[in-house]
């Protein structure tokens, strides 16, 4: 599967964005799908997931602050990202895997979990 980022761009702190990826393989409700993110200087690391159960997995940091979800009609996941901070800013990156994987709220999933890497898209808050 081909994974491409959109809705990146500069917004203020306090802002929104919402990122959009487009899977351009088969997806279906047991696709693990998620976003990992990375700030200048720092490694990367993960923002929000949705496992093969459609369990939602949320980084402490997001605060309730984001929101994931994934349509599979459209083939699309999306993360809606409100009060956006400047700490929030890096390169945004969606992944995708088609083993199935049921994760507890308390695992934080790593790069490894996924196969499929989307190219990112950048997200600058000031």
């Amino acid at each position: 599967v081909q994974l491409v980022e959109s809705g990146g761009g500069s917004v203020q702190d306090g802002g929104s964005l919402t990122l959009s990826c487009l899977a351009s393989g088969y997806i279906d409700k047991t696709t693990s799908m998620g976003w990992f993110r990375q700030a200048p200087g720092k490694e990367r690391e993960g923002v929000a997931f949705i496992d093969s159960t459609g369990l939602p997995n949320y980084a402490d940091f997001t605060k309730g602050r984001f929101t994931i979800s994934k349509d599979v009609a459209k083939n699309t996941l999306s993360l809606q990202m409100n009060s956006l901070e400047s700490e929030d800013t890096g390169m945004y990156y969606c992944v995708a895997d088609y083993r199935f994987k049921a994760w507890s709220r308390a695992y934080h999933p790593g790069e490894a979990d996924f196969r499929f890497w989307g190219q990112g898209t950048q997200v600058t808050v000031s």
